[in-house]
């Protein structure tokens, strides 16, 4: 395992990740940076709100890119973006716990 540091929205958060990852992980927390940092001034805003506004506007892009589909049609998962989502939204979880203590 290693760990990345990553800058988002002027704050560092340590992530670990599987070795070799290093960089798509970097990578990835900057599109989240570029996400945070075009909703303007996010000083008054607590972590959990800031990742929660960027996760939304990535998933309103990856689903327009998709293209919309009848409520009706089943959804299609690319294979391990369940998993990926799994894994943000637990480091969501955990960094929400951590600011409650």
């Amino acid at each position: 395992m290693s760990n990345v540091v990553l800058e988002i929205g002027g704050r560092k958060f340590t992530i670990a990740c599987a070795d070799g990852e290093e960089q798509r992980i970097g990578n990835l927390g900057r599109m989240i940076d570029n996400k945070v940092n075009a909703q303007g001034d996010n000083a008054g805003q607590n972590e959990v709100r800031m990742l929660l506004y960027a996760a939304l506007v990535l998933a309103d892009e990856l689903d327009e890119s998709q293209g919309s589909q009848p409520s009706s049609a089943p959804t299609r998962i690319p294979p391990g973006l369940s998993d990926k989502l799994d894994s943000i939204a637990g480091k969501l979880e955990n960094l929400a716990s951590d600011l409650e203590q």
